[in-house]
């Protein structure tokens, strides 16, 4: 059994929820001592630069969570303005983008996932972005961890689909199957200019919870799917470039359109380190 194949059982045998939702709880505790010597070791073990955060004195910060989810210089992050432009939702770098062929999303290498598993078993849903083009943007520890809006759009829809906690880097991705179709997600569909557009928040290993602007702490939540539908009472509408949600603890991004709506920068492809704000794709003009 390689390295590899040994990390991907490991996480098999983990009690990964009680896991998660332990580190969960060390990461709210505001005790001096316990969230300095978190932040501190994490900030050394990932080299995270704190110069980027508007608040840059790592042990200032309220408990663990509070720190990982800092907001950024503003100024660092600008927000591309080009005719018809779509932006990058997070700091990371690509996991995979592409088009959405037969149904199906590439994961890595000799890895591809279902579309409709992803969306919660919703076909409805999924027929809206068949064939269309897809982007996976991974989130690593030491990288800025709110997730932003792609486009400009009002929110239609939300659904907590709950499930496993794997890791999601890339070791992960190409030992385990269908890995972010069974991880717990938060599923939000948007309708843009450019048609619908869906933001997948994907939990992972150690993810305490995911947040979003309009609802707060999404996960965890139940053992069951859950869908909020929104409309011109509830009326929110979420800029390009703002923030849409957050992970405590790091993950992935995937951002979902329909078909011949984008089409996705040439020089972005696998491993592509990113930033949010900058240039990702255009709209297609039609």
């Amino acid at each position: 059994m390689t390295k590899d194949q040994l990390f991907a059982f490991a996480q098999h045998i983990t009690p990964q929820k009680t896991l998660s939702r332990t580190i969960g709880k060390i990461a709210e505790c505001e005790n001096t001592w316990v969230k300095n010597t978190f932040i501190s070791q994490f900030v050394k073990k990932y080299q995270v630069d704190m110069s980027e955060a508007i608040n840059s004195d790592p042990l200032s910060y309220r408990n663990f969570n509070e720190f990982f989810t800092r907001s950024i210089r503003p100024e660092l992050r600008p927000i591309s303005d080009k005719e018809n432009s779509i932006v990058c939702p997070a700091d990371g770098a690509i996991s995979q983008l592409g088009d959405i062929e037969h149904g199906t999303l590439l994961q890595a290498k000799g890895h591809t996932y279902s579309l409709t598993s992803l969306l919660g078993g919703d076909a409805s849903l999924s027929n809206q972005f068949l064939g269309g083009s897809f982007a996976t943007v991974y989130l690593s520890p030491k990288d800025y961890h709110r997730v932003h809006m792609p486009l400009t759009g009002k929110l239609t829809k939300m659904i907590h689909i709950p499930g496993k906690l794997f890791s999601v880097n890339k070791v992960t991705a190409e030992q385990i199957p269908n890995v972010f179709a069974r991880n717990e997600r938060t599923v939000c569909i948007f309708e843009t200019e450019a048609g619908p557009m869906a933001v997948i928040l994907v939990g992972a290993m150690i993810v305490a919870s995911i947040e979003t602007v309009w609802a707060g702490q999404v996960t965890p939540f139940n053992k069951n799917v859950v869908t909020w539908d929104y409309n011109e009472l509830n009326n929110i509408e979420i800029k390009k470039g703002e923030e849409m949600g957050r992970f405590k603890l790091g993950s992935t991004a995937i951002v979902l359109f329909g078909k011949g709506a984008v089409e996705w920068e040439d020089a972005l492809e696998a491993e592509t380190p990113t930033k949010m704000g900058m240039h990702f794709g255009n709209i297609t003009e039609k």
